[in-house]
């Protein structure tokens, strides 16, 4: 019997979700991270609409409810007896992308910090000593004050990549930032590739983990509207699990190298080569396991390094400061303890955001550990022996990992611990950015069954989708009126499409 046909609301929520995504698009021209310098307006004529802030607000947060209700509502459709197939959520998502990809940045300027470390790597300027303002010119005038004298975070692989726009575009902004979103693009087409080729090999629903790892918000506001470099990271790491997967180790363990020198986090993406790789040695080898790992994991750091030519100055950059105002959970409780120290009059005051932060990455610490410890034990070591068969200690499980000659079955359990893993890390780590739970997002969207975190993972995405505004910049009080505007007048359309979507559901001819 052939399957039965996507539901028409799936259709229905493109359209709506488009229609979100060209109205953030048109409100991201009058309120988004614009240059500091009018230098888009002879492109976009944004002259006349910088003036109308306030309305791009409106407009932007109106596109933002719709585009963030059809998401939503797509993953009722995904779940349901009739779910869109793998090919329909990409077709949707390029739909919801495509408004964003010609825009000024959206929710952050991180964007033009690249540029200016990419300009500064090739003017010869040690990125890991300096900041933007030692460069100076037209793309260090684009970088937040904050961040003019702090020095670059990132690793030599992403710098390779911001080096050789910045030569291409010179000192051309427009033209760089649509060249760093399509850097950027590049990261996310990697992604969806591996995703649900992921999916597969831990027995989750490709679509599920489309939806939810690739079609979620944060992806579309911060990686394809901001052009952040986590799509970079994202990507080369979904890959190198997918490689883990098919235990194409070398392979895999270059890739997660790769994403950890775009990124930091990523690193943790190599305790899964290791797992994996152990089990297919000679009586579970770790530490042969670790010696191979290690082993690549050298040779390609020392390669991409000495490509640049940046040095390894990257190492100390993990100590890069952290802005005494980010809003993660350890930087506010260490505010609310250092006033009401000060509040007291104790001498311990300045003490209490440190404290507070190494509190976090304790925390941090201690919830990696035990993800990885629970998967420990729910590892059978008789697994790989038994060829799959039940046994008094050791049950048979339903999940498996593409096993070789000789293997049997064993749960594919590492990619969840990890997600779990950089969950823990972004939110409980010294800063924290909306895009930082795509960290975790992405991994848990391939591996997680069924359930609370799932389900967690994905209210978490519509909250982080609106705790940073479109300009990037701390909202005033007028702006928060805006943005509450914006979504108020959003509700009476997403009424009326939910009445018009159920009437056409009772029109449908039933099928026998």
């Amino acid at each position: 019997m052939p399957a039965a046909p996507p539901s028409p609301d799936a259709r229905g929520l493109r359209l709506l979700g488009f229609a979100g995504s060209v109205a953030l698009a048109v409100g991201g021209l009058a309120a988004g991270a614009l240059p500091v310098r009018d230098t888009l307006a002879p492109v976009l004529g944004l002259s006349a609409l910088r003036q109308h802030e306030q309305a791009g607000l409106v407009c932007a947060y109106f596109g933002l409810a719709l585009l963030s209700a059809a998401w939503w509502r797509l993953g009722r459709a995904v779940r349901g007896p009739r779910p869109p197939d793998t090919r329909l959520l990409l077709l949707t998502l390029s739909a919801w992308a495509a408004p964003l990809l010609l825009v000024p940045p959206l929710f952050s300027r991180d964007v033009y910090s690249y540029l200016a470390q990419g300009a500064m790597v090739g003017a010869g300027i040690d990125v890991y000593e300096f900041g933007p303002s030692r460069l100076g010119g037209p793309l260090s005038a684009e970088v937040p004050p904050i961040w003019q004298h702090t020095p670059t975070p990132y690793g030599p692989a992403f710098l390779a990549l911001a080096t050789a726009v910045a030569r291409a575009v010179d000192t051309d902004v427009p033209l760089g930032v649509l060249a760093m979103r399509a850097v950027a693009l590049a990261g996310v087409v990697l992604l969806l590739l591996c995703l649900p080729r992921l999916a597969r090999a831990c027995h989750v629903d490709p679509a599920a983990a489309l939806w939810l790892g690739g079609l979620n918000p944060l992806v579309l506001l911060h990686l394809v509207g901001g052009a952040h470099n986590d799509a970079v990271m994202l990507g080369l790491l979904a890959a190198g699990l997918t490689a883990a997967a098919a235990a194409r180790f070398g392979l895999a363990t270059v890739l997660i190298t790769l994403a950890s020198l775009v990124k930091a986090p990523a690193t943790l993406g190599l305790a899964v080569v290791v797992w994996l790789w152990r089990d297919r040695l000679p009586r579970h080898a770790t530490l042969s396991a670790l010696g191979f790992t290690a082993l690549f994991t050298v040779a390609t750091t020392a390669a991409v390094t000495a490509v640049t030519g940046t040095g390894y100055g990257w190492l100390r950059s993990l100590n890069t400061p952290v802005s005494s105002q980010n809003w993660s959970l350890s930087s506010t409780f260490g505010r609310i303890t250092r006033n009401l120290l000060h509040l007291f009059g104790s001498d311990l005051a300045p003490l209490a955001i440190p404290a507070w932060r190494w509190l976090g990455l304790a925390a941090a610490v201690a919830a990696t550990w035990y993800a990885w410890r629970a998967q420990d034990r729910s590892s059978c070591p008789a697994i790989g022996h038994s060829g799959g068969q039940d046994t008094p200690d050791c049950p048979a499980t339903p999940m498996t990992l593409a096993p070789g000659p000789g293997r049997g079955r064993r749960r594919f359990g590492p990619v969840y611990a990890l997600g779990l893993s950089l969950s823990a890390v972004a939110l409980l780590g010294p800063a924290l950015r909306p895009w930082y739970l795509l960290w975790g997002l992405v991994p848990i969207a391939a591996a997680a069954p069924d359930g609370r975190v799932r389900r967690w993972a994905a209210a978490a995405c519509l909250v982080f989708a609106v705790l940073v505004f479109p300009s990037g910049f701390t909202p005033r009080l007028t702006d928060l009126a805006a943005a509450l505007a914006g979504a108020l007048l959003a509700v009476p359309v997403l009424v009326g499409l939910s009445a018009g979507l159920a009437a056409a559901r009772r029109r449908e001819p039933v099928s026998c």
